[in-house]
């Protein structure tokens, strides 16, 4: 079954071209900034505690959203710097990369944010995320344990996840 643009989520993910240990963490937050996933793989240096730490994330990525929408040289209506636009609306931006890290975002229509923090030198990760958003509906939305906007704590889903991110490029 087809859920997020791409294929099932079986046979065949995209094909990682890495060695291994590239992704860093990866967060997964409703539409209402709730943090349901945390994942770390590869974090040497923590520096705040872990609710201080999604606060920001989010917060970044309302900002992020905000000002790229603001920002869109072909939209007429710019509408008011810091109010949330529906996802698919408007300019909006996958990634950003700095000299430690690549952040790689994605929203689904139903607005589950997706990031993803990896190596800076990561390739293109949408079609990664997608297929990490169709193990998520797969694992955890069709899981009838699951009550939705309460973390994930499906073993399944983070078995999967974790097999899938340790091998991206």
């Amino acid at each position: 079954m087809q859920f997020f643009g791409g294929s099932d989520i079986s046979p065949s993910p995209p094909v990682p071209t890495g060695s291994g240990s590239n992704g860093h963490m990866m967060y997964v937050f409703n539409r209402n900034g709730i943090c349901l996933l945390y994942r770390e793989w590869n974090r040497p240096l923590r520096t705040l505690n872990s609710q201080q730490d999604h606060k920001l994330m989010f917060g970044l990525l309302f900002s992020l959203k905000s000002f790229t929408a603001k920002m869109d040289p072909i939209s007429v209506d710019k509408g008011n710097l810091g109010v949330p636009q529906l996802p698919g609306q408007g300019c909006s931006f996958h990634s950003f990369r700095t000299n430690t890290y690549k952040l790689s975002f994605m929203e689904s229509p139903s607005g589950i944010k997706i990031i993803l923090v990896t190596h800076p030198k990561a390739s293109d990760l949408r079609e990664s995320l997608k297929y990490i958003y169709n193990l998520y509906v797969e694992y955890v939305v069709k899981n009838p344990l699951y009550s939705p906007g309460t973390p994930i704590k499906c073993e399944l889903f983070n078995t999967s996840l974790d097999q899938y991110v340790k091998n991206l490029a």
